[in-house]
Order: structure tokens, then C-alpha cells, then sequence
């Protein structure tokens, strides 16, 4: 009886979807369903109102977007100048989204993007667009590259630079030109790229369009007439963009008739279908089925899926000459895909393309898991998390406190920051950083050279003298308000800096230049600076030449044992100070224990700064009611050979905690 019964709900629950269906065939209006229906469907109804319908993306034929059709272009500016929105205003414009629908910055897909409200991944987006070019309606085809703000994602605007033709530089109408808006004037202006100046945020009440104007006129001679005035929030002047990219930008200049040549821009890891490349194709046409090879590894694929990005994966059976897509080969490791790599078909031999210049690390940091056993589950974490971010260098290093690590090389803090938060967040692994550092170079008296990136590989009491020491610089960029000149100047000397330029934009905002040493600025300087310009001030840095300095190896010591994974380079005028804010921080956060622990900070065999935490003590006169003297020392002293056993013996865990805060001290 049981199994009638689940037979004839079974052939209920079929009858039910098959009328469904048959009303969506007959009557093709979203309102007609109710909840029950979409439960019986076994579909959401966000699945219902995307953009575009699965039958509208199998009708997109690539091959009639010849190479005059295409626009691939770049959003560039300072962080929080609107270049998110921006790109969310021009996929609404195009249709490729539905406006209301889906998240603000919609490009910004990454958790901590949307927790810090930064862009920190160069997100790509094909928008199919009509437009009346010479005199007839024209069906174009626009690649978008929507580009991090921050200096320390340089390297990502570098990247998606090098696959457009031009760029919108947009600025905000209150704010004006900012560091980073001269810094990635200049990247884009090296690679010839069209430059359209974009001034947002005119609808806000402080906005001075006209000031702005001035200042991209005197500090980047770009004429005033090809300014755009917009506001990416209310949609104010948005009408004039897609047409000015149209008509401004070069189409991309390959040739489809020679042979495949593709540049691989970015990639990243999907547990199901392996590694996904981004790829813009520089010449010849590529197609589903296809043998392609790898110029850097010497590897053949096979092209399993190709299409665009629409702005989710859309597949198209193809990727034309000028066009920008993804391709899945069925790599399963990530280091198989090397940015910057040229693919090209099996058998045919090709130039390579230039490629990217390499990113070069600013900091490094140890990083090692919170326990020990999940050193494997590290290992793959980081392994595919730099599958997405090319710009981390990674190797292996033994500390004695914290055992298995790595020692990873960042683009700066932030970046850092950023990187220890996805590897939390996207694979749940709980790991403890060491103290940032950079990379030194010491010189000994019997000639020999040493680059320094971790400090711990740098002897205490080397065998030969050291007779020089070279320290990385950078020349950084200051532009803030006239009246914060003086603050600025001083906290500049007081982080050894030497100033090289001072001028003035306009009769309200300073321009000033500084080659600061790197380690001065990598971890507080800029909170520093917008603390003492009360948010007005923008900041962005070059690295430039080594320069001479005496430098010192400030070991930390508990129990007189060093800790390899506290060691730091500090200059020598600043080792008093330093050591004794490290030794002061680490005693509020390493708990009491049955022994005396001593907390040193040393250069070499002298201290220069101590804290004890002293003994938790058991009351052992407690049951000596009177009695002789003699009695109680005897008392005493067996405790305190007790303490003593213990300190040989005993160890002390360090807490995560502490090292966080020492990143602060540092």
C-alpha cells in the first residue's frame, strides 16, 4: 500500500511541473507564477529576472563584431572617485543589466570588496551596444575594465591596461586630481592609450567642475572641451560617455588573418571546471575544440569552453581578433597558468607578445597556519588563491616558534591585509602573520653581498664585520590642502625623508614630492597622514634607487632565547624606541605563568630594553602558624628551586594576539 502511495505522489509531482511549463510555453509573463509553482519548478525567482534569457545568449554571433566594432577600454582613477558605479550606469545603459535589480558595484564580487567598499580585483565585462557610426546604425561590441584605485593594486591596472586602447579617467568634481589620478595618468599615457577625462560627482554641493577642468588642463595638458561632466549616482550626463568611447577610442589593431595569438591577463580557480584564464586576443580567431600550446610552459590544451564575459561566464563558441574573453583548457594547477603568457594554436610558431613587467615586492611577511597540522590545508589555499592574484610571491621557510610557514612578497600593506583576509574568508584557513618587512642589502668585510628579506636569516654576531648597508626608497606623492603644509613637512623629516619637489596645483591644494626610505612608510604612515589632514590628504609611491644607511637587527628574547619569527631591521637612531614599545606590548598580551619570564629586546649581546612578568606564587606560609623562622625560608626556598626546574623546562605561548600588535608597533 506504502508504494501506491509513493507512486502516485511521485506521478502528481510530474503532472504538477509539466502544467506549469506548459503555461510559462503558452504565456510568457514571469506574473503568472505563485511560490508553489517555483518551488515545483525547483528554480529561485532571482533565476527568472537576470538581465537576459538563456535563448538570447545562444543568439550571440561573434563573428559580425569585426575588429572596427570593438572598443575594449579601462576605467582608471583614485579610490572612491565613482569608478564601481561608473560601471554599474554603463552595463545599465547597455542592457547587459537590469537596473534595480542585482547589488550596487556589481563588478565587486569578492567579500572583501564589499566589506571594504574598495576595488581590489580587475573585473571584466562585454556590453553589446547600438550606435549610429557614420551615418548607419551600428551593432558594437565593448569590452569594460573596471580597475582598482589603490597604489597597492597598481599591478592590476598595469595588467588590464595592457589589453585596451583607451581609458576613462574619471575624477571626483569635489575632491579634484588626486595621487593616484596622476599615477595612472602616467600608466596609461606610457602605453599610448587614448585618455578620456571623466569628471563625476557633479551633483554633489561642494562639486567645482570648472576647477577640475583647470587642473587636469595645467597638471596633464588634456584639452578642456573633451572633459565628460557626469554624475554616475543620479545618471546626470551618462548619455555622452558610451558615444565618446565610440568615437575617441582606436579599435584594436590585430590582424585576423594571421596566426592565434592570445595574451593571458588573469586566472583563477573553479572546483569543477580547474583553472579559467582570461584571455584577450591579440591575433587570429580561436575556437571550441581547438589544440592551443602555452609559449612559457611548453603545454598542449585542449579548449573544453570559450566565450565572453557578459558579465557572468557566457559561452560563444568563440573569441575573434580584438575580442576579450575566458577559455577553459582543463588545467588542474595553477601554476600552469602564468599571467602575461602568449597562447597560440599547436604546431604554429608565433612571436611572443611582451608580456607584463614583472611586479616588485615592497613587503614581506611570514605567514604560517594558527595549528600546525593544517600546514597541507595552507599549502593548497594559498597555492590556488595566487592562482587569482599573480602579484604574491611565495616560498617556504622553518621558523622555531611558529614551525612551517611561508614567506610571502606583497605589493604593500593593504595588499597584505587584503590577502590574509580572502585566504580567511574564501578558504577558511586561520593563520598567524610575522612583522612586514623589506628587502635589505649588507655588505661584510670580505666583500660578499646579502639581500635580507626575512630578518631571522640575518646572524646576530656574523663572522665577518659588516661595512655597509643599503635600505629600499621610495619617491611618493603628497597632495593636500595649503594649510596642512607644515604638519606634513614634519612628519616627513621625522621619518628620515628628503624632499624633492614642492609647487602648488592651484591657490588652495600643494603638490609635494619625498624620497621617504620604504620601511618608514609600510606600515602607518598613511593613517598617519590622513589622521593629521583630517581625511583631505591623497598618497601613492614609485619605488627608486638603495641608498646607504646604518641599520640594526633588533632581536626579541624570552627567557634569553631569541624569537626568530619577532626579529626586525630597524634604523639605529630609532632601536631604543622601538624595542621598547615591543617589549611593553608584548607583556600586556603574554599570560602569567608558574615561572619568571623575562621579555628583551637586544641588538647583538647588548639589551636595550626589558619587561618581567613576574610568577604566579602559591601562598606556601599559609599553614605556618608561628613557629621558627627557619621553618619558612626553609619553605621558600624549596618553592623557589621549584621556579627555577620550571623556567629550564617550561615554555611560553606566544598569542596571536601579540603579533598583531606588534605589526602596529613596527
Amino acid at each position: 500500500m506504502s508504494s501506491l502511495t509513493r507512486i502516485s505522489r511521485a506521478l502528481k509531482s510530474k503532472l504538477t511541473q509539466f502544467s506549469i511549463i506548459s503555461r510559462f510555453k503558452y504565456q510568457n509573463d514571469l506574473t503568472i507564477f505563485n511560490k508553489n509553482d517555483l518551488y515545483h519548478l525547483g528554480i529561485c525567482q532571482n533565476a527568472l529576472f537576470c538581465s537576459h534569457s538563456r535563448n538570447n545568449i545562444k543568439d550571440v554571433d561573434l563573428s559580425q563584431y569585426s575588429c572596427d566594432k570593438i572598443r575594449n577600454f579601462s576605467i582608471i582613477a583614485h579610490v572612491d572617485h565613482g569608478k564601481s558605479t561608473l560601471a554599474d550606469r554603463l552595463l545599465e545603459l547597455t542592457g547587459t543589466i537590469k537596473k534595480g535589480l542585482g547589488q550596487p558595484q556589481y563588478l565587486d564580487k569578492l567579500q572583501v570588496e564589499r566589506e571594504r567598499g574598495i576595488t581590489v580585483k580587475a573585473q571584466t565585462a562585454t556590453m553589446f551596444h547600438s550606435h549610429n557610426l557614420f551615418g548607419t546604425e551600428t551593432k558594437m561590441l565593448l569590452n569594460l575594465i573596471d580597475t582598482p584605485g589603490h597604489v597597492d593594486f597598481n599591478y592590476e591596472v598595469s595588467r588590464s591596461l595592457a589589453a585596451c586602447q583607451g581609458a576613462l579617467l574619471v575624477v571626483d568634481a569635489a575632491q579634484g586630481v588626486q595621487a593616484q589620478t596622476v599615477a595612472n595618468f602616467y600608466l596609461a599615457f606610457e602605453l599610448s592609450l587614448a585618455i578620456i577625462p571623466v569628471i563625476n560627482k557633479i551633483d554633489q554641493p561642494t562639486a567645482d567642475p570648472d576647477r577640475v577642468i583647470a587642473q587636469l588642463k595645467s597638471m596633464f595638458d588634456l584639452d578642456p572641451k573633451d572633459a565628460l561632466l557626469t554624475s554616475a549616482k543620479t545618471g546626470q550626463g551618462l548619455e555622452q560617455v558610451l558615444p565618446a568611447v565610440i568615437e575617441r577610442i582606436p579599435p584594436p589593431p590585430g590582424k585576423s588573418g594571421s596566426p592565434l595569438r592570445m595574451l593571458l591577463l588573469d586566472s583563477y580557480y573553479d572546483e569543477y571546471k580547474g583553472v579559467i584564464c582570461h584571455v584577450a586576443v591579440v591575433d587570429g580567431a580561436l575556437r571550441k575544440g581547438e589544440k592551443i600550446s602555452s609559449a612559457a610552459t611548453h603545454q598542449t590544451y585542449e579548449v573544453l569552453d570559450v566565450g565572453v564575459m557578459h558579465p557572468e561566464l557566457m559561452p560563444t563558441g568563440m573569441l575573434l581578433t580584438g575580442q576579450v574573453g575566458y577559455i577553459v583548457t582543463g588545467m588542474r594547477s595553477t601554476k600552469e597558468a602564468r599571467v602575461g603568457d602568449t597562447l597560440h594554436h599547436v604546431k604554429s610558431s608565433v612571436e611572443m607578445l611582451p608580456g607584463f613587467k614583472a611586479a616588485k615586492h615592497m613587503v614581506f611577511s611570514g605567514v604560517y597556519p594558527a595549528d600546525g597540522s593544517d600546514f597541507e590545508a595552507l599549502n593548497s589555499a594559498i597555492e590556488r588563491l595566487t592562482c587569482n592574484d599573480a602579484s604574491v610571491s611565495v616560498s617556504k621557510e622553518c621558523s622555531t616558534a611558529l614551525g612551517l610557514g611561508f614567506r610571502c612578497g606583497f605589493l604593500g600593506l593593504l595588499h597584505m591585509d587584503v590577502f590574509h583576509q580572502r585566504l580567511e574568508q574564501e578558504h577558511g584557513a586561520s593563520v598567524i602573520s610575522t612583522v612586514p618587512t623589506v628587502p635589505y642589502i649588507f655588505e661584510y668585510s670580505d666583500g660578499s653581498k646579502v639581500q635580507v628579506q626575512n630578518p631571522a636569516s640575518l646572524p646576530s654576531d656574523p663572522k665577518h664585520k659588516l661595512t655597509a648597508c643599503w635600505e629600499p626608497t621610495v619617491n611618493a606623492t603628497i597632495i593636500i590642502p595649503s594649510e596642512y603644509v607644515g604638519s606634513i613637512i614634519t612628519l616627513c623629516s621625522d621619518r628620515r625623508g628628503e624632499q624633492l619637489e614642492y609647487s602648488f596645483i592651484d591657490s588652495q591644494r600643494v603638490f609635494m614630492k619625498y624620497r621617504l626610505p620604504l620601511r618608514e612608510i609600510v606600515v602607518d604612515f598613511y593613517n598617519e597622514l590622513k589622521s593629521l589632514t583630517s581625511g583631505y590628504a591623497s598618497f601613492d609611491y614609485e619605488d627608486a634607487e638603495y641608498q646607504a644607511s646604518d641599520l640594526v637587527k633588533l632581536d626579541i628574547l624570552l627567557n634569553r632565547q631569541p624569537v626568530d619569527a619577532m626579529a626586525t631591521i630597524v634604523h639605529r637612531s630609532k632601536a631604543p624606541r622601538v624595542g621598547r614599545d615591543l617589549v611593553d606590548k608584548l607583556k600586556k598580551f603574554i599570560d602569567r605563568q608558574m615561572f619568571e619570564i623575562s621579555i628583551q629586546a637586544a641588538i647583538g649581546s647588548k639589551v636595550i630594553a626589558r619587561e618581567t612578568i613576574s610568577a604566579m606564587r602559591k601562598d606556601v606560609l599559609a599553614k605556618c602558624y608561628g613557629g621558627d623562622v627557619s621553618r619558612k625560608r626553609k619553605l621558600l626556598e624549596k618553592q623557589k628551586e621549584g621556579k627555577k626546574r620550571m623556567k629550564r623546562v617550561g615554555s611560553v605561548d606566544i598569542p596571536q594576539e601579540a603579533f598583531s600588535e606588534l605589526l602596529k608597533v613596527s
